[in-house]
């Protein structure tokens, strides 16, 4: 397995930016909670996640516009399947943990599109590279806990993920899926 695949779970940060029904979520719950990333390595499907994430939210459903997130990924906490796997897109040509160990997403937005669905913008940042990004989300309330849920795709070369000869899209897609549920308490 290639790491390509590794830029998108970058993305899931953007997931944690909203929580609807609440007036605030001030932690998302990293144990009931993930991060997702999907692509393709020489046209095979491949995917990954994050295992460790911050993320500070204000949101309600009510005004949407005055919500606002802040999230932090844990690039060393990236796990793709396979150990060696792990280890390699954690390099340089990769994620470059030593030099960037975090990924953030700070929201400068955030609106209703539907009844029940928003999306967030913001500037997301790799690698030192920061891009505006739109991630779209659902909220909705179980019990004491309120779940966003959301996915959009990023372009991982953007980023400067996948150095050198990784930045070949017919081996690696520059196409990177970010799918994530984040489960937090609803603030009272």
């Amino acid at each position: 397995m290639i790491p390509a695949r590794l830029p998108a779970s970058l993305l899931l940060f953007l997931a944690c930016i909203a929580t609807a029904h609440a007036q605030r979520v001030t932690a998302v719950d990293p144990a009931r909670s993930e991060v997702r990333f999907a692509g393709r390595q020489m046209g095979v499907p491949a995917e990954g996640r994050f295992n460790r994430i911050k993320a500070q939210v204000e949101f309600d459903a009510a005004k949407p516009a005055s919500g606002r997130a802040s999230v932090e990924i844990d690039l060393n906490s990236v796990d793709v399947g396979a150990a060696d796997v792990n280890t390699e897109v954690k390099r340089r040509p990769w994620f470059n943990v030593n030099a960037f160990p975090a990924a953030t997403f700070v929201s400068s937005s955030m609106r209703q599109t539907a009844p029940g669905r928003y999306e967030a913008q913001g500037k997301l940042t790799i690698k030192g590279q920061a891009r505006d990004v739109v991630a779209p989300f659902t909220v909705r309330e179980e019990g004491k806990d309120v779940v966003i849920e959301g996915a959009f795709t990023l372009l991982r070369l953007q980023f400067g993920v996948g150095d050198g000869p990784w930045a070949d899209t017919d081996t690696v897609a520059n196409e990177v899926q970010v799918r994530f549920k984040l489960v937090g308490p609803a603030a009272k």
